[in-house]
């Protein structure tokens, strides 16, 4: 790669991560993403393998990955970057912030929550994520009929997560049939190689 090439390529990286001109406020979609086209959010990105692949095999739909650590967050920009990709793009913010305070009501066809972190020591479970207000947030964002697609591979977390869906009737529960070239996480993917389970929840905004 030249300095030249080397260069375009790491301003195109830039560009990849939306940085909100106003943390403080909803943002129009139309702000980190030029095109019109359904959104799918994927909460907690990690190295971003899921988003970049489901951008590539729906080219049709914008891609928006959260990622608080920053170090994830450039990496998963140069693999967009270095993918060529138009339809994703990844923010440096907290996922529960991201949906509750910064994206438009109504914005969202699809919510992602893959394997997010378990917390599961007893006094660290009120930072979980998946918590009443956090699907209040979620609710908020996902256009009527959109789903939130929740994977983990903690069977005490998942249990956790049954007790909070079950008193959310703004949601019901429906059936998540993953298909043979469902893309996988490095976590999912560590977890099936090793023989474990892997609990999954699909939710329709009512």
């Amino acid at each position: 790669m030249t300095p030249t090439e080397r260069t375009a390529y790491l301003e195109a990286a830039d560009r990849v991560k939306w940085k909100p001109a106003d943390y403080f406020r909803e943002t129009p979609v139309s702000e980190f993403f030029a095109r019109p086209a359904p959104l799918v959010l994927d909460l907690g990105c990690g190295d971003g393998g899921f988003l970049l692949a489901m951008a590539k095999r729906h080219p049709e739909e914008n891609f928006l990955g959260t990622e608080r650590l920053v170090s994830r967050v450039e990496k998963v920009a140069r693999k967009i970057a270095r993918a060529g990709l138009s339809n994703a793009r990844i923010v440096e913010l907290e996922s529960h912030y991201t949906v509750r305070w910064l994206l438009p009501a109504a914005c969202a066809t699809t919510v992602y929550v893959l394997h997010p972190d378990p917390w599961p020591k007893r006094h660290h479970h009120p930072r979980r994520l998946i918590q009443a207000e956090f699907m209040a947030a979620v609710h908020r964002v996902l256009a009527p009929g959109g789903e939130l697609c929740v994977q983990t591979d903690d069977k005490p977390y998942f249990q956790w997560m049954e007790k909070v869906f079950a008193e959310c009737p703004q949601f019901e529960r429906t059936d998540w049939h993953v298909q043979a070239d469902w893309p996988q996480t490095d976590f999912e993917r560590d977890f099936i190689e090793k023989g474990l389970p892997i609990y999954r929840a699909r939710l329709r905004k009512v």
